[in-house]
């Protein structure tokens, strides 16, 4: 019996290996777009604020599962979030180990949802699609304070606003002390210019 388990698991291993049950990447969106399937998502998951990342393509021939390669040059990338007024184009760069991957370098500085934007060819296939952050697609980019342990750290965004708050006091203080000052000057010369006419 012991032998028959040991057969068994070898052969699990192997058939894993050969990606046989291969499965779509995890928090990836798969869609199909003409005779192609494209794979895309976050390249490390989850997506932390602050944390380098970017965008993750994989291209396949829906029919046979062959790596669709040189879409570097017929593709164009973008990515979206918080509205259209910030967009910033993306530089697709094919994985040399792995054909029909791409991949590009981003470091997401805001939590929330984001859009990849793919336009342009894929063979004679016109491209023009969105991929949303969601349910069933990829992640939104998070903060990551549910993963720091043991002390949590303020959200960069947090900082800034604290930094900005207290710069906007120490404005107001040096203005009042300025004020304060010149008040000051002031009664001090009309005080010494009154006991000089008396």
């Amino acid at each position: 019996m012991t032998r028959v388990l040991s057969i068994a698991a070898a052969l699990a291993v192997a058939v894993a290996s050969l990606g046989i049950f291969a499965s779509p990447v995890a928090a990836h969106e798969s869609r199909s777009v003409g005779p192609y399937t494209f794979v895309v998502g976050w390249v490390s998951e989850p997506a932390i604020v602050a944390q380098p990342n970017g965008l993750d393509v994989t291209v396949t021939e829906t029919a046979s599962g062959k790596a669709v390669e040189g879409l570097e040059k017929t593709l164009k990338a973008e990515v979206i979030t918080g509205g259209a007024a910030n967009t910033k184009g993306l530089d697709l760069v094919p994985d040399g180990d792995m054909p029909g991957h791409y991949t590009s370098d981003l470091i997401p500085t805001r939590a929330g949802d984001y859009t990849f934007h793919l336009t342009g060819t894929a063979g004679s296939t016109k491209l023009d699609e969105k991929f949303e952050s969601g349910p069933g697609r990829f992640d939104p980019v998070s903060d990551g304070s549910s993963l720091q342990f043991p002390d949590k750290v303020p959200a960069t965004a947090d900082l800034a606003k604290q930094l900005a708050d207290a710069s906007g006091r120490l404005t107001i203080a040096i203005a009042l002390g300025a004020l304060g000052t010149v008040g000051l000057v002031v009664s001090i010369y009309t005080l010494t210019r009154s006991r000089r006419t008396a």
